[in-house]
């Protein structure tokens, strides 16, 4: 399998990956609607994380295994692994490696006290050998499965301050295709404004690494015109957008579609609908997640419109996609 990363126009645009958030049910939405919408973008997706010790367990393998469920819309696609012990890692890649994912990407910058607890996520930025052993330990893995597909870096600058110039050579030493930065610190969390001025500094290092390693920004990016300026005025090589994606299933379209104000509510709500009906299919209890998890969709969703406090207080309270078709359609036939 060839390295999909230098195929990509550039700038390329990234689906950040968010537990609880980036299921497959949201990317095959997103798939539909943004990245396959006549989109002259290179667009990338992230699978959720998924943990490498959970998948070196048979019961947790199973319990995780929605995680690593995408659809051919999808590609590229890339799964995201954590863990802190190389052994795990090893296997956990060798079997992503082998559904079929176009790229595999270790997290070393979450900064989940219960992820830093394992010395994995950003907890690796503490231990930068470990850091690299775990690169190592995902390449044997992929080598072990007979197959030869990218691994990737998502990180921060630095964990209680910024360190680029101790931890980012760490990483560039190895063999990663690209590297993603989330312009704070573990400390900061997502407190502060990112840093955007930090590229510079990791694009010079990666210069000097003479490694030929794609760099994407990522940290408070709005929609797709912001991302656009952000490649340009910092010089990435790609954009990873997180939060700007909610409720916005066509953010990677480019220009979006100019709708009347009735048929934007419309679309927004058919769409929703169209989702949750999906989430129920693929991941509701009893398959693998509390449908209280959609929840966050709709208060992304059901915003900025006459009536839209009042329909998302009743959206809260459903259980169900049926309770939800029943209570838009309602609504859409007073509009």
């Amino acid at each position: 399998m060839q390295n999909f990363w230098r195929k990509l126009k550039k700038p390329f645009f990234c689906l950040a990956p968010m537990s609880d958030v980036t299921d497959i049910a949201f990317r095959r939405i997103l798939a539909k609607y943004s990245k396959n919408r006549e989109n002259r973008n290179s667009v990338v997706f992230w699978t959720e994380f998924v943990a490498a010790d959970g998948l070196c367990n048979k019961l947790a393998k199973k319990k995780l295994s929605h995680i690593l469920k995408y659809s051919e819309a999808e590609r590229p696609i890339i799964a995201q692994v954590f863990g802190a012990n190389p052994e795990n890692m090893e296997k956990a890649c060798s079997y992503i490696a082998s559904l079929g994912f176009d790229g595999i990407d270790i997290n070393m910058g979450c900064p989940d006290k219960s992820v830093v607890a394992q010395g994995a996520g950003s907890g690796l930025i503490k231990t930068p050998q470990l850091a690299r052993k775990i690169i190592q330990a995902a390449h044997a893995g992929i080598k072990s499965a007979g197959l030869h597909i990218p691994v990737s870096v998502k990180t921060r600058v630095g964990f209680n301050r910024e360190d680029i110039d101790n931890w980012i050579p760490e990483l560039l030493k190895e063999d990663i295709s690209a590297l993603t930065i989330h312009l704070r610190t573990t400390k900061e969390l997502s407190l502060v404004p990112a840093n955007w001025d930090y590229i510079k500094k990791i694009k010079e290092l990666i210069k000097k690494s003479g490694k030929d390693i794609l760099l994407i920004g990522n940290g408070d990016v709005k929609d797709l015109k912001d991302a656009e300026e952000k490649a340009e005025k910092y010089g990435c090589d790609g954009i990873m957008i997180g939060r700007g994606v909610f409720g916005n299933p066509w953010v990677f379209t480019s220009p979006p579609t100019p709708l009347l104000e009735k048929e934007r509510v419309e679309e927004k709500l058919e769409v929703l609908m169209e989702h949750t009906q999906l989430f129920d299919k693929e991941l509701a209890i009893p398959k693998h997640k509390s449908f209280a998890v959609m929840k966050k969709h709709f208060k992304a969703y059901v915003n900025d419109f006459p009536g839209a406090k009042e329909l998302r207080a009743k959206l809260m309270e459903t259980e169900n996609s049926k309770e939800v078709e029943k209570i838009i359609r309602d609504f859409l036939k007073k509009i």
